[in-house]
C-alpha cells in the first residue's frame, strides 16, 4: 500500500468513526465546564465549590457536536429547497 492511500485510508476511517459518534450521540459534555454545568471554584481554605453557572452551556452540561451541527444544518437546508 503506498503511503497516499494509506494516508486516504486513515482519513476515510477517521471520517466515519467521528459521522457514527455524531449519529450515535448528537451531544457531548460541555469544554468549557467539562459536563458540571458550574465553573469550580475554591474557598480560602483550597476546597473546590460550584461557582457560577456556564455561560456556554447555560448549565445544561451538554453541547451539540460539530459534526451534528452540520448535519442538521444541511438537512434543514435540503428540506427547505425541496418544499
Amino acid at each position: 500500500m503506498t503511503p497516499v492511500l494509506g494516508a486516504i485510508a486513515c482519513l476515510l476511517a477517521i471520517t466515519l468513526g467521528y459521522a457514527a459518534l455524531c449519529a450515535a450521540s448528537p451531544f457531548g459534555n460541555c469544554r468549557k465546564c467539562r459536563g458540571f454545568g458550574y465553573r469550580l471554584t475554591t474557598d480560602r481554605r483550597g476546597r473546590l465549590k460550584p461557582g457560577r453557572t456556564c455561560r456556554r452551556c447555560r448549565g445544561d452540561r451538554k453541547r451539540i457536536r460539530f459534526g451534528r451541527h452540520l448535519f442538521n444544518l444541511a438537512a434543514r437546508i435540503h428540506r427547505d429547497g425541496t418544499r
